[in-house]
């Protein structure tokens, strides 16, 4: 049998016997009256730059944007698109008997939460995100609407079907038509850091993140030490601000005996939600990189959808996902140093899962950046501790 023939007959078979075993969820049936719905409908572009410019009228503001060379009427096909949207979803759930609020990013808060049975983002996974963000326990489930499929994947969302027939969804939820899912979140605490003030990544005009959290969170204090008022649904990121600097860092996996002194690019921890996202595009192998592995082995492939190369790229990347409700969090330590000195001690592995993980910091003008949105100072002195816990847990479904 010719290798060509031998790697196929293996992959085929490992395929056969894996299956989609590792995505088994511990789901269970329920029912959801949608008695309150509370809908928070994601910032547009347009919002976004209207804010900014909230001292012009319309007309110099929409001149102010034609003049920079923005595509003005693009930016308000999608917002009145957003808008459509998010009113008929609130018809239908009306015409249901829902009651129904509709916030945005500077109305959605504790009470808001409080006053509703069922938080309904309509955006994409940014707008899932930032809803979840401020529920703390899996009481209140989160159920998102894609309001724009034909530009965002919206992972987190509804099957993008329901996102012109919101009403089949609504009706299978109330017929107990679904299962429920328990999503893994990452509690965060750090111990000796001097400033805990959290920033956003992408600047929102007029919206004050320190503000907020201290409105909606308690501070909690353990140890001596402080717990980031957000839950991370899907990464955690550590590293240096500048994406050129090294980042020293001291790791600890389970309790080890002992901390493994590293030099990277950076530290990803991952739930399983959040392993088919960033964690994934760190970790995913190119067809053009199995092909090279296997021309090594004196064999001759093709690079196409069909080729054997492909088949092993699409294996290798489809096993770094794992369950979202896993009680294990995925870590990767980016582009580590592997020379000379580096790691300290010898052994440590780029990549694993862990149920705890402990980071000490020796950075200069390090972050721990929480989902893409929230940052934290993490600089020299200061240790992050992360675990998952059950009580954190993000109430979801799924249809289909």
């Amino acid at each position: 049998m010719n290798k060509n023939k031998l790697l196929q007959n293996i992959f085929f078979g490992f395929n056969k016997n894996v299956g989609n075993s590792r995505f088994v969820s511990s789901e269970t049936h329920g029912k959801l009256e949608l008695n309150k719905v509370l809908i928070l409908s994601k910032l547009t572009r347009y919002d976004y730059e209207r804010m900014k410019f909230k001292e012009l009228n319309d007309n110099e503001f929409e001149q102010t944007l034609r003049n920079r060379g923005t595509n003005l009427e693009k930016l308000k096909y999608h917002n009145n698109l957003q808008k459509t949207n998010v009113a008929k979803v609130a018809k239908v759930l009306k015409n249901m008997g829902s009651d129904v609020k509709i916030v945005n990013r500077f109305s959605y808060n504790k009470n808001a939460i409080e006053w509703a049975d069922c938080v309904l983002p309509a955006g994409g996974d940014g707008t899932f995100l930032f809803a979840a963000s401020l529920i703390k326990n899996s009481n209140i489930p989160v159920i998102g609407i894609n309001s724009d499929p034909n530009r965002s994947e919206g992972f987190l969302c509804l099957p993008k079907k329901y996102s012109s027939e919101p009403q089949e969804a609504f009706e299978k939820f109330r017929a107990g038509s679904f299962k429920w899912t328990f999503r893994s979140r990452i509690r965060s605490k750090i111990v000796g850091a001097t400033k805990m003030e959290p920033k956003l990544l992408h600047q929102i005009p007029f919206y004050d993140a320190q503000k907020v959290l201290e409105k909606e969170w308690e501070k909690v204090n353990s140890n001596g030490g402080k717990l980031l008022p957000v839950l991370a649904l899907n990464e955690i990121f550590l590293g240096e601000t500048l994406s050129a600097k090294v980042s020293h860092l001291q790791l600890n996996f389970n309790d080890a005996d002992h901390f493994t002194n590293t030099k990277c690019s950076g530290l990803c921890i991952c739930t399983g939600t959040g392993s088919t996202s960033w964690f994934y595009s760190i970790n995913r192998i190119s067809v053009q990189s199995v092909a090279e592995i296997l021309r090594l082995m004196n064999m001759n492939p093709t690079e196409d959808k069909n080729s054997l190369a492909t088949i092993y790229a699409d294996m290798y990347n489809y096993n770094l996902k794992f369950a979202p409700d896993d009680d294990r969090m995925g870590f990767s330590i980016r582009d580590m140093i592997q020379g000379g000195v580096w790691p300290d001690p010898k052994g440590l592995k780029p990549r694993g899962f862990a149920k705890k993980i402990v980071v000490k910091s020796n950075c200069d003008d390090a972050y721990i950046v929480v989902d893409g949105g929230l940052s934290f100072a993490f600089n020299d002195g200061a240790t992050a501790i992360f675990e998952l816990n059950p009580e954190d847990n993000l109430r979801t479904v799924i249809l289909d």
